[in-house]
């Protein structure tokens, strides 16, 4: 399977259980942005409940006239710092957040220009953190469904479209829940709480999260 989706700001576990049946992952980087999506945005679990972490883009209003590609990040807020100490507050005592925060810390320190280039560092630290060796591609033009006769699909292989597959107004407004997880100790709350980002699981479970995925 050849899986086609947007790039994200710390996926959802959704995303990754996509990724188990997939030969290789291609990127859209030939769309328009678009807000208020995964794109730029996460949602993590603290002890007010579940809290959505956003990267604030230059130029939001025109945004959606940009390519997602070419999507500027705005440091002149100090959104780094807040997204930061909202993690530390809700994932600091997690039995591996220690194990990943340097890594996570030294991706956010580089400071990349593009959300392009920040959402796909933070994706192959992941696809590693979960031993996942899918290889990535970007896509030269746009298609608006898949599969597009232009691409080639090597034999046995089919082309799955999961752009905009995922959206965190369905999580939020308790749309049915997409991720497919088996569940999992997290820090707070009686009940599990499904179609959080991939660090919640991380946290968590550590070098063993890959094997909650299904």
């Amino acid at each position: 399977m050849l899986l086609v989706s947007e790039s994200q700001y710390h996926p959802p576990l959704a995303f990754f259980s996509q990724l188990l049946g997939a030969q290789e992952l291609w990127l859209e980087t030939q769309e328009h942005y678009r807000k208020q999506t995964y794109r730029n945005r996460c949602l993590i679990l603290t002890a007010q409940g579940i809290k959505p972490l956003t990267v604030p883009v230059v130029d939001g209003n025109r945004s959606e006239k940009v390519l997602t590609s070419a999507i500027e990040i705005d440091y002149r807020q100090n959104w780094i710092h807040q997204h930061w100490r909202t993690l530390q507050t809700a994932y600091g005592g997690t039995p591996y957040f220690e194990y990943y925060a340097d890594y996570l810390h030294d991706i956010y320190a580089d400071k990349p220009q593009l959300l392009f280039e920040l959402n796909l560092a933070f994706l192959r630290f992941y696809l590693r953190c979960l031993r996942l060796p899918i290889p990535i591609h970007f896509t030269a033009e746009y298609h608006p469904s898949y599969p597009p006769t232009e691409l080639p699909t090597p034999a046995g292989d089919a082309w799955q479209d999961r752009r905009d597959w995922l959206s965190p107004k369905a999580r939020e407004n308790a749309e049915p829940d997409r991720t497919s997880v088996r569940p999992y100790s997290q820090t707070f709350g009686k009940d599990f709480a499904p179609g959080l980002s991939i660090l919640d699981l991380l946290f968590m479970q550590g070098p063993a999260a890959g094997s909650f995925l299904a």
